[in-house]
């Protein structure tokens, strides 16, 4: 082209290693994934930086500066395809409506906030009990989404009163539950707080929605709660049934959709790299053998909103997450990115498997499968139908949060959840030998 060669990219690794090169620059805007990893990957076995071009809307008064130029990153690896949403009919649940979203200053609550600004919702109900976070999203919205029309609400899910206060007020017709405590090893420590936000504070958000009729009320549930081998899978387990249970009466329908770890979401992995990186290392992996389904932030919550808007209740959405990745694998590929070299630069130290933790993340219990949908990305978990006395469980096991005794908390846990077997964890000894 005008005198100047192009090469297609199969290419590639021969030109690195006939020209010499040490840097390559992705500048194409929407990449096929496919390609990009393959660049990606030829780049890192051969030892070259790979950088990528800004978006033009980042460019200053529309002109690129080479200043501009980043480092590809581990999302930029890991991403996939563009989704294909049912826009027309996520528009028709989402537009002119009030919406609201818990937890909406956290990772995925953020997400889905910025994705239902899209829709032109009638009022959006930000609800976070984290001030600064929340504080910082309302900042962001306010000069993203001028026309949006939000309200920010800071309360705690735990709080009957201030919950009913907000359902009473806002009186909204969607609810996006994203409220929870999520992290594995510190519910292991402190089941009674699980219980406390991802068990009662669910049924608050439940019961409220029955009682003021929400049209639809969508769970953000995890793959930790299938076959959970952690008290925080199974707090997310028991808030699944009761969500699934309280569909059989009212008219409000309950969808959950349950999917598994979330690129750059606070506190995942990938962000804990980054600092130990930037640190000088050592970057911690707990086990070579552990790995995990990931998927970006946009991802998730798109797949969210499709499956909510397809849900007519009581249905268990199950998101396809792709091959599993080895994090071991994920932390190396990091270091490349980074331009540092493993063993000289930085080494990867393993500590053991956390209390609670497993090596391989399921999706499927052992008792369901799944139905396809409309939508290649989204399935239907058929799961065995509970019963009355699992309510009455869940409200006893919500009772003994004022014993504070561990063991009897987690034992009812296991009532509810027979498939709950503990892992590496002092709660072994309350399973069934």
């Amino acid at each position: 082209m005008e005198g100047v060669t192009v090469s297609h990219t199969s290419k590639l690794e021969a030109l690195i290693k006939d020209e010499g090169v040490n840097n390559v620059i992705i500048a194409i805007q929407k990449p096929n994934e496919e390609n990009r990893q393959h660049v990606v990957e030829v780049c890192l076995a051969n030892g070259v930086k790979v950088s990528k071009v800004p978006t033009p809307k980042s460019w200053i008064n529309g002109e690129f500066s080479t200043k501009q130029i980043s480092r590809v990153n581990i999302e930029d690896l890991l991403g996939r395809s563009p989704i294909v949403l049912d826009e027309n009919r996520i528009s028709n649940q989402l537009t002119g409506h009030t919406i609201l979203v818990s937890g909406a200053a956290g990772s995925i609550g953020s997400g889905l906030v910025k994705q239902i600004a899209r829709y032109n919702p009638g009022k959006l109900i930000l609800l976070d009990q984290a001030e600064s976070p929340l504080y910082d999203l309302q900042i962001e919205l306010g000069a993203s989404n001028s026309d949006l029309n939000f309200e920010v609400v800071i309360g705690d899910i735990r709080s009957a009163e201030r919950m009913e206060r907000l359902f009473d007020y806002f009186r909204p017709n969607f609810v996006f539950h994203a409220a929870a405590y999520k992290h594995v090893p510190m519910m292991e420590n402190n089941p009674s707080e699980a219980v406390l936000t991802n068990v009662l504070g669910t049924k608050n958000l439940v019961d409220l929605s029955k009682r003021f009729e929400v049209k639809k009320f969508v769970m953000i549930s995890t793959d930790k709660a299938v076959n959970p081998t952690n008290v925080m899978g199974a707090s997310k387990r028991i808030a699944e049934i009761y969500a699934q249970m309280a569909n059989k009466e009212g008219i409000t329908r309950f969808v959950t959709t349950r999917f598994g770890n979330v690129l750059g979401s606070n506190g995942s992995v990938i962000p804990l790299f980054q600092r130990q990186i930037e640190q000088g290392g050592p970057i911690t992996v707990t086990d070579e053998r552990v790995t995990r389904f990931f998927m970006t932030i946009p991802e998730a919550c798109q797949l969210v909103l499709e499956a909510g808007s397809m849900g007519e209740g009581g249905e268990i959405f199950v998101f396809d997450m792709g091959e599993s990745v080895k994090i071991i694998d994920l932390a190396k590929k990091m270091v490349q990115l980074s331009g540092l070299q493993l063993g000289k630069d930085i080494e990867i130290r393993v500590t053991g498997l956390r209390p609670g933790e497993k090596l391989y993340e399921e999706l499927l219990a052992k008792e369901e499968n799944t139905i396809a949908t409309h939508h290649p990305k989204i399935l239907k978990a058929k799961v065995r139908d509970e019963d009355v006395a699992q309510l009455e469980a869940i409200n006893t096991l919500i009772g003994l949060f004022e014993t504070q005794k561990n063991d009897e908390i987690v034992a009812k846990m296991k009532q509810i959840v027979p498939e709950f077997i503990s892992n590496n964890s002092d709660y072994e000894k309350l399973d069934k030998k």
